[in-house]
């Protein structure tokens, strides 16, 4: 395929563009730096409705605007029942987790495990957290290189550093305050930058919107009842639902990089507020992003064809550079930076969170308060490295289909410890050694489960459940490590936590 350059104005529009991201760290350096509260959980001073931004911009972020289009271009809808699942699990977060998350008063989410099972847990979870997010920061950087090195021969090393660099940069500086405030810009310039190409797609297509409808419609490219069975070529709603509502739970329940907002708030109420904001955005993100694909596949259709070999992943930042206009085009390719920003940015103050506060102040103690930070900074400058080497490796493999890889990563490193969290809240009799046992037994079936043809929304709900079944069978042959669980389940739910190394017998 032949490369198409991106232009001088584009490129404008893009330095501008990355230039204020920096400037956004570089504002929050001094408030940032006083102590690790400051640092990462922004002293809870973050009003609702940013907090609420800044989970839906974490959540989706580069992965929302390239492979969810990409998934409609290829097949349907269907996939769209996976961002209706946060209303099912809304309720039950305000209801079951957020009011424990707020009690201990945490940092990190594995504070709770500590809590209710023991250090052990907090490590494992904490540890997987951080390989999970290192691989996650991987795929979110080879997006935005993908598409730039698809339409240009820049080198995607330049683009990777360029990608990855600058948002390690103004984390650094910035902490989660400025981190957050990032999330609200780069959420609006990607939600507006996919309403403008699925606008302008219409407009380029002859007869606009009814076209698009009519070839969605003929091709079965929105919703079928062939959808809603089992067994058949057609991706299956109900498992999809069900298999988001899993991942979803490994998000808002076992995830740093969305616990840690919790504390950002400044009560409960406003934590509560910020989710259904986060509900809401998800909501319209279904016609946005999906219409997106959908439109593409009658641009393709009808206007001009891809080139042969065209790696689908590419599709958007191709459409974007070749059919747009100078100017519009350097503003959505930010927008697909934005994407990719908000979810690095977001993953490196977290796990350095989970490095400082689980390991370092855990095991050997808290010192002056700026060297905590200065560490913090470091984790974020060596996390980020990290993950810009297995980006590169991504590149030069370059792997199509990138939702999906997600989804494996989801359902293997990262939904067992979502079912680790349900046992520690809604059972008394799991303990540690009941747990390790059931999380390496998850993981083992989660393993095996990936190597058969079952969608990756199917190996979540399976490892939900065997790291949920495994972990509570196994605690019934270790009763003398049940600790006391007063405060931490919701059995005593109202009830203080008070720290005791007593075992309940």
């Amino acid at each position: 395929m032949d490369k198409v350059g991106l232009g001088t104005v584009n490129w404008i529009v893009l330095i501008v563009y990355l230039v204020a991201m920096l400037g956004v760290g570089v504002y929050f350096t001094k408030r940032s730096g006083k102590n690790t509260d400051a640092f990462f959980t922004a002293s809870g001073k973050i009003p609702a409705w940013a907090a609420g931004f800044s989970i839906y911009a974490t959540t989706l972020s580069a992965i929302t605007f390239m492979s969810t289009p990409e998934q409609a271009f290829l097949t349907d809808w269907s996939y769209a029942a996976g961002n209706s699942a946060i209303f099912a699990i809304i309720p039950v977060l305000i209801y079951f987790y957020i009011p424990f998350f707020r009690k201990l008063n945490v940092t990190t989410a594995y504070e709770y495990l500590e809590a209710r099972f023991g250090p052990s847990l907090r490590v494992i979870g904490s540890l997987l957290f951080v390989l999970y997010h290192i691989g996650r920061v991987a795929i979110v950087i080879y997006l935005p290189t993908l598409a730039i090195t698809s339409v240009s021969d820049i080198n995607p090393i330049v683009i990777a550093s360029a990608v990855g660099g600058l948002c390690i940069i103004y984390t650094f500086l910035g902490g989660m305050e400025g981190v957050i405030w990032s999330d609200v810009i780069q959420g609006i310039l990607l939600l507006g930058g996919a309403i403008l190409v699925v606008v302008l797609g219409a407009f380029t297509i002859d007869g606009g919107f009814s076209t698009v409808i009519s070839d969605a419609i003929a091709d079965d490219k929105l919703i079928t009842l062939e959808n809603f069975q089992f067994g058949t070529a057609a991706a299956a709603i109900p498992i999809i639902f069900i298999g988001s509502i899993f991942n979803n739970l490994h998000q808002y329940t076992a995830s740093q990089d969305v616990v840690q907002r919790y504390q950002t708030t400044s009560s409960i109420k406003e934590t509560n507020k910020s989710l259904w904001t986060n509900g809401i955005l998800a909501l319209i993100t279904i016609p946005v992003f999906y219409g997106m694909g959908t439109v593409l596949y009658s641009y393709y259709t009808n206007v001009e064809a891809l080139p042969d070999g065209f790696n689908t992943s590419a599709v958007v930042p191709y459409f974007i550079v070749t059919t747009l206009p100078i100017g519009v085009a350097g503003l959505l390719i930010a927008a697909i930076f934005a994407a990719c920003q908000s979810t690095i940015s977001s993953s490196l103050n977290s796990m350095s969170a989970c490095i400082v506060v689980d390991f370092k102040q855990r095991f050997f103690g808290k010192t002056a308060k700026s060297n905590d930070v200065w560490l913090a900074r470091l984790a974020i400058i060596i996390t980020g490295i990290l993950g810009m080497a297995a980006a590169l490796y991504l590149v030069s493999t370059n792997r199509a289909e990138t939702w999906n890889l997600f989804l494996a990563m989801t359902g293997l490193f990262g939904v067992p410890i979502a079912g680790i969290f349900a046992l520690g809240i809604f059972t008394k009799r799991a303990n540690a050694p009941g747990v390790l046992i059931g999380l390496f037994l998850s993981a083992l079936t989660s393993y095996f489960i990936q190597q058969t043809d079952l969608t990756p929304f199917a190996i979540s709900v399976m490892s939900f459940f065997s790291s949920f079944i495994f972990g509570y069978v196994a605690s019934f042959f270790f009763p003398r490590y049940n600790k006391n669980t007063t405060g931490l389940t919701i059995y005593t739910k109202n009830d203080a936590y008070v720290k005791s190394d007593v075992n309940a017998g």
